[in-house]
């Protein structure tokens, strides 16, 4: 069992675990932290706990901020809001077709993180070298998507909520329409897209929910049989268990509302076609097997059987043309011997 702290490094960054060693942290202290971009200073997201699993060894955490730690960060964060405006002028005056989305200062100002967002690939390489001139460090410049923009800048969703990426998501899950169709949504782009224009990522939390009760609904067009009769399943409601079912000998009456556990699927779709038996899927046709004959042993001519038969005649006819050439050169021979 290992001792692991989680930090992050942002307000909405994700966590990362680190060797807290012999500190005790609580979550909202600022610690420094080693990284693969050298010391920073972080706040605690998570206290201590034992972990079971650590793929790699983990940084340590080094200690706990101090006065001139904070003085330095406060100080980064001023010269981030000069950068954001300087760099935006710099693009401006190149023309690039580019949005700044935020600016990162490395906490011993090595280095200087340039966020941007673009519709397709920037040759941003003037740029880099007048940003470089400017603040005389190294500079980089990383494009990012939407959705990350989102996480980043923050905002309020249609819910009215502020965003889930910026509150609690730490990596995006793949989301597709399928997602929305399955638990009945309106496939309007606007009604099922975030403020990014991708589709909300709230739709992946209940998902593996709605597959467990689309098993056990009957789906809308299924024949079914039900205390009443037989009928055809009109609407239904995933998360209540309730459908309503259009009976064969009522068909112009409305249809009638019942639990799903009252009625039995007896084809699955009854929609475009002939419906499809649940009991043919279950109990397949029974194969009679008979035993060949003498007779049926004979294996058939096969396509090789026949080359066979027509290489055997041909050489046939070669060899009998070839005795009548011989018997005709013997014959003239003999009329010029006479």
């Amino acid at each position: 069992m290992a001792m692991t702290v989680g930090v992050r490094f942002r307000n909405n960054g994700k966590i990362y675990d680190f060797d807290p060693g012999e500190l005790v942290l609580l979550p909202g202290e600022l610690v420094m932290v080693e990284t693969s971009r050298g010391i920073e200073c972080g706040e605690v997201a998570r206290a201590n706990r034992e972990c079971a699993e650590v793929g790699k060894a983990l940084k340590p955490v080094l200690r706990r901020a101090d006065a001139d730690d904070r003085r330095r960060v406060e100080e980064n964060v001023a010269k981030e809001r000069e950068a954001m405006r300087i760099c935006q002028e710099r693009i401006a005056a190149h023309g690039l077709d580019m949005k700044l989305v935020d600016v990162e200062y490395a906490f011993d100002n090595s280095k200087i993180l340039f966020n941007f967002t673009a519709e397709g690939r920037v040759d941003f390489r003037n740029l880099v070298k007048d940003l470089a001139a400017e603040f005389h460090t190294r500079i980089e410049l990383h494009q990012i998507g939407v959705r990350d923009e989102a996480k980043k800048l923050g905002g309020i969703g249609i819910c009215g909520r502020p965003f889930c990426c910026a509150q609690f998501l730490h990596d995006f899950q793949p989301v597709s329409i399928k997602m929305a169709k399955e638990q009945g949504l309106s496939l309007n782009p606007t009604k099922i897209s975030g403020s990014c224009g991708r589709l909300m990522c709230c739709l992946k939390y209940e998902q593996d929910m709605y597959e467990e009760l689309l098993k056990l609904t009957p789906k809308v067009g299924a024949v079914v049989m039900t205390p009443e009769g037989r009928g055809v399943v009109a609407e239904s409601a995933v998360l209540t268990g309730r459908v309503k079912v259009r009976l064969d000998k009522n068909p112009d009456s409305p249809a009638t509302e019942m639990s799903a556990e009252d009625v039995t699927v007896i084809a699955r779709d009854n929609r475009g076609g002939q419906p499809k038996p649940v009991e043919a899927a279950q109990n397949p046709p029974a194969v009679e097997v008979t035993e060949p004959t003498n007779e049926d042993r004979t294996p058939p001519p096969t396509k090789k059987n026949n080359a066979d038969h027509a290489g055997h005649r041909s050489r046939g006819r070669k060899r009998d043309a070839n005795r009548v050439s011989v018997r005709e050169k013997i014959t003239s021979a003999g009329e010029n011997k006479t």
